[in-house]
């Protein structure tokens, strides 16, 4: 494996478990020292943290709820003190604020779902862009930023509440690409569709991609190893020309 500290620190946010589990772990095997952010799930990002370490990485688990702001930045304090200098963050934390149509949804949900899944990226995003950006002394780094193909199928029935804050996450990607394009940071989105974790069932409907697996073009859901791979080549320099880019994992779909 090659050597942490040659890529430096990644913060992986919503790390303890599906998705952002799965890039922690990839993320590690390729070379970074991984920040491995939760909010409740402790055992879980411990659980990952040893996985990383046993393989011969180095990782830590950070608890840090991202719709707060100080908890944000004690999150990439932490990170930075304990695993070195920040070079890569991926913004994967996410809420749905469960299945409901608009008609239901109350602003008390609304509210949460626009505060972890839109806000909470922004200032990480901001927390990253103050330690990579040369502007500010930083020698460059990757933000990616995990979207939904809900963005752009709307979800309509479903979570439109939740397709709409990761429409706002697409827009946000586009315009801080450009914003930081001469500063030596690279942002790109990852689209994923629908993807075998837990969230399904835990927001009450754990046959949902059964019932949908026949509207995929590949005809089955994905899995978070195959997002993960997207996350970690956006995040390499073989990726080096890419910035503001939205890549869609989503098997046609």
């Amino acid at each position: 494996m090659t050597n942490a500290e040659e890529h430096g620190t990644l913060i992986v946010t919503g790390a303890s478990r599906g998705i952002g589990a799965a890039i922690a772990r990839l993320a590690g095997e390729r070379g970074f020292a991984v920040a491995v952010n939760f909010s409740t799930g402790g055992r879980e990002a411990n659980s990952i943290v040893e996985q990383i370490i046993s393989a011969g990485g180095r990782a830590h688990a950070i608890q840090a709820d991202v719709s707060r702001e100080e908890d944000i930045v004690r999150l990439f304090e932490t990170a930075e003190n304990v695993l070195g200098p920040i070079k890569a963050l991926v913004n994967n934390a996410a809420i749905t604020g469960g299945f409901s149509r608009v008609e239901s949804v109350t602003a008390k949900v609304l509210a949460h779902v626009m505060a972890v899944n839109v806000t909470g990226a922004i200032l990480c995003a901001r927390e990253a862009v103050r330690r990579m950006s040369t502007r500010h002394g930083g020698s460059g780094g990757a933000i990616v930023n995990i979207s939904s193909r809900a963005a752009h199928t709307g979800s309509a029935g479903e979570w439109v509440h939740y397709a709409a804050s990761k429409g706002a996450i697409d827009s946000f990607t586009i315009g801080l690409a450009r914003e930081v394009a001469t500063e030596g940071i690279r942002v790109n989105a990852v689209a994923p569709g629908l993807i075998e974790t837990g969230l399904h069932a835990a927001n009450g409907m754990p046959d949902r991609l059964d019932r949908l697996a026949g509207t995929i073009p590949m005809q089955r859901p994905g899995t978070p190893i195959e997002v993960a791979e997207a996350v970690l080549w956006l995040l390499s320099p073989a990726a080096s020309y890419t910035t503001g880019a939205i890549l869609e994992v989503g098997g046609g779909r």
